[in-house]
């Protein structure tokens, strides 16, 4: 992989982690006035099933976030390491489609289709 390659994947990965920080907060914001709101003693019981609905969505973006969040961190890292692109299972490099597709892949496709048998 050429030295462009790298440069165009690792600021695509620095673009996505500022993104996702920043919807981690707005998620964190709303999270937060929801949790205010939930149980307030003037609700219907609809609104409460909404709101408690809505409270566990947020709780469940903000976990996908999360993960996200630190598969970017970890790339980020193997970048600094030197050992960004190389498959954790087999030592051999992971494939440029398959990192332009999937900057925080962990597996070359050969090691990647064999873990989803």
């Amino acid at each position: 992989m050429t030295d462009v390659n790298y440069k165009l994947i690792r600021l695509r990965l620095e673009r996505e982690r500022k993104r996702l920080t920043e919807q981690m907060e707005h998620i964190r914001a709303n999270r937060s006035s929801e949790e205010r709101r939930e149980g307030s003693p003037f609700g219907k019981r609809e609104e409460e099933a909404t709101e408690t609905a809505d409270l566990e969505n947020m709780v469940a973006q903000e976990q996908r976030v999360r993960e996200e969040l630190a598969d970017i961190e970890t790339a980020l890292k193997k970048f600094d390491l030197g050992t960004f692109g190389i498959c954790e299972k087999c030592g051999r490099s992971i494939e440029l489609a398959r990192l332009e597709a999937v900057p925080t892949a962990k597996l070359c496709m050969n090691d990647a289709q064999k873990n989803a048998r």
